[in-house]
């Protein structure tokens, strides 16, 4: 999970990427990079850390020109350094610039091609890189000094043909202009927008809507599964179907990734999150109508716009029970699992009137780990509630995400192989309830009958790319809190 932008305007725009990155902060809190491109020169700066703290006055007035792209990161399997932030650049063909959100799962197989075949070394552990190489490639066998629209176009099919997974990725080719291009499925999210100045139409994409709007950009649609946009420096915009569209975006982005007030696909978050809250009531109504509920709470904040309305149709209070710190990162994307134990009692405190002597419905967007979720049923308890039930407005997570999110091994998902029963007893509390699968999938889509398929793997392990046994083993090993812990000792 990592979040994207790029915009082609008419004046500098390192300050436009820059509050872009922050409303995106979301989706990474590693690290961040902003390219642009000042005529012949790409100026780069990046680095660990938050936005804020990567790009100091001194360095974003370096940054001149008025195309440029931006990317902020969180630490996936293997990509822990600092060599990982991106955008990563090359200079031949013409010299590129990329960011990717996403992840490669052919990506060792085309390491090996790159080397062997197209005679290109990669430098770093990151799929990303890889994907540059084979942009770059793909745009080098062209074989011309003057690169044309439609062999920008024939390199973005190249890169289709050669590499699986999910991928949303923005690119600055100097001379020539911003190219932006999703996967096949559409797995990952990207939007495009526009805004009118005195100087003439500016173009934008980005990872969330949210980033548009801040910006003041009128957002006009997703770029395509499978389709590409080339935005040329003057301002000019082409697009074009690069590969045959099989549209299945990533569901947890609607569960938790993206913030409420993004619209992906042309479904609002927010209300996708209200509906889900409407199919748990019904389930609980279904499972136990005589429920002796007092109170329900959200875990603060994705589950907010579910249990909101879970609780109107329960004909139940609805209380804050907790109280966010806001200047501690999301847990789900803390690098380690003793980060992510150490973090939850710093990030919520707990209102110990309105838990006294109650029946405490406690309602999250999902259970990964279980880790927080353990930690919050015991606050609820040492606040004096008398029951605490817990319920996901998701499905059980079972299986690993292979397509950019770094859920962790599945041995350390607290669903895999056990009942629910099982996960109950672990998580300590008085009864637990999931969304159901097919009530999440109807939720998320809503109006958009269109749209039939999602990727739900991380819920039911099946994969739309496909996906080799040998690759999921191998990822399972990488993937594990004590790998991640001895590539961080040893580098």
């Amino acid at each position: 999970m990592c979040g994207i932008i790029g915009i082609v305007g008419k004046s500098d725009v390192a300050a436009a990427l820059y509050d872009g990155l922050t409303v995106l902060q979301h989706r990474g809190q590693d690290a961040a990079g902003i390219a642009t491109v000042d005529g012949p020169r790409l100026r780069l700066h990046k680095g660990n850390g938050l936005v804020r703290d990567v790009f100091t006055p001194p360095e974003m007035s370096r940054l001149t020109g008025s195309a440029g792209i931006g990317h902020c990161r969180y630490p996936t399997a293997g990509a822990e350094s600092a060599d990982e932030a991106q955008p990563f650049y090359v200079n031949s063909p013409y010299g590129i610039a990329l960011g990717h959100n996403g992840n490669l799962t052919n990506a060792e197989e085309i390491r090996q091609q790159l080397f062997a075949q197209d005679r290109r070394h990669i430098n770093t552990s990151s799929d990303s890189e890889v994907l540059l190489n084979v942009f770059a490639h793909e745009l080098a066998i062209q074989d011309r000094l003057d690169v044309t629209r439609d062999q920008v176009f024939k390199a973005v099919a190249g890169v289709h043909s050669r590499c699986r997974g999910g991928y949303a990725v923005v690119a600055l080719v100097l001379g020539h202009g911003l190219v932006a291009f999703r996967d096949p499925h559409g797995i990952r999210p990207l939007v495009l927008g526009q805004r009118w100045t005195a100087q003439g139409m500016e173009y934008a994409v980005a990872s969330e809507s949210v980033a548009l709007d801040i910006l003041g950009f009128e957002l006009l649609r997703e770029v395509r599964p499978g389709e590409a946009v080339l935005i040329g420096y003057d301002g000019s915009l082409h697009t074009r179907q690069c590969a045959e569209a099989m549209p299945a975006p990533c569901i947890f982005e609607y569960v938790y990734l993206a913030r409420p007030d993004s619209i992906i696909e042309g479904i609002s978050v927010y209300q996708a999150r209200v509906r889900m809250g409407e199919r748990l009531a019904e389930r609980i109504l279904q499972l136990r109508p005589d429920h002796d509920i007092d109170v329900v709470m959200p875990i603060p904040d994705t589950a907010r716009s579910a249990a909101l309305v879970l609780a109107a149709r329960l004909d139940v209070p609805f209380r804050e029970g907790f109280v966010k710190n806001r200047y501690i990162g999301r847990t789900f994307i803390m690098p380690g699992q003793g980060e992510r134990a150490k973090s939850v009692r710093r990030k919520l405190n707990a209102i110990t009137q309105e838990f006294k002597d109650k029946v405490v419905l406690l309602v999250d967007d999902s259970i990964v780990r279980g880790t927080t979720s353990r930690q919050i049923i015991q606050m609820a308890r040492d606040a004096g509630a008398k029951k605490v039930y817990f319920a996901s407005a998701a499905p059980p997570v079972r299986y690993q995400n292979v397509y950019g999110i770094d859920m962790p091994s599945s041995q350390e998902l607290i669903a895999h192989g056990r009942t629910k029963k099982q996960v109950q007893t672990l998580l300590g509390c008085d009864w637990l309830v999931y969304q159901k699968l097919g009530d999440l999938v109807d939720a998320v889509r809503g109006e958009r009958a269109d749209l039939p398929r999602f990727d739900t793997s991380c819920f039911n392990g099946e994969y739309v790319t496909g996906v080799e046994t040998n690759y999921l083993r191998e990822l399972e090993l990488s993937r594990s809190d004590e790998a991640k812990e001895a590539r961080r000792l040893s580098g």
